[in-house]
């Protein structure tokens, strides 16, 4: 009977992790995350504003939970390529969260050659599929 209990705890363990790993909300086709300024290419100075749009969808905060909408990250010198898609985002240095719904932000940023990359997350912080990614733009702060 132990062995029973063990062995279906462990089944409800494996199937929730499972579930968690495929709720991702899907995008509206044609959905698009992009960087207002600054531009690529663009030379800054500290504070840098950067400010965030975002077409096909709507800007909610962290934990809500409705369809077609979520709340931005900002991966600053971070290839998305690394990032676990199905997961909740970790915030990081690289991967700064806007879970109250921002769409821009004021941050200070090491002098030198930098990149910048808007990534959609829903209300669980986890990319939508297919992900709602802005291109990367590169910006030197001087």
């Amino acid at each position: 009977m132990k062995h029973l209990i063990i062995a279906a705890t462990a089944g409800l363990l494996i199937a929730g992790t499972a579930s968690a790993d495929s709720h991702r909300r899907p995008a509206p086709e044609g959905a698009s995350a992009y960087i207002v300024s600054p531009v690529d290419g663009s030379t800054v100075s500290n504070p840098v504003t950067i400010v965030f749009g975002l077409e096909g969808m709507g800007v909610a905060p962290a934990g809500t939970d409705a369809d077609n909408t979520g709340h931005h990250h900002l991966l600053i010198d971070a290839d998305p390529s690394t990032l676990d898609m199905d997961s909740g985002l970790p915030a990081t240095d690289q991967i700064v969260h806007f879970g109250g719904g921002q769409t821009q932000v004021t941050k200070e940023l090491p002098a030198g050659t930098h990149t910048l990359q808007l990534l959609l997350g829903d209300w669980s912080h986890v990319p939508h599929n297919p992900p709602v990614m802005s291109e990367v733009i590169t910006i030197t702060v001087n």
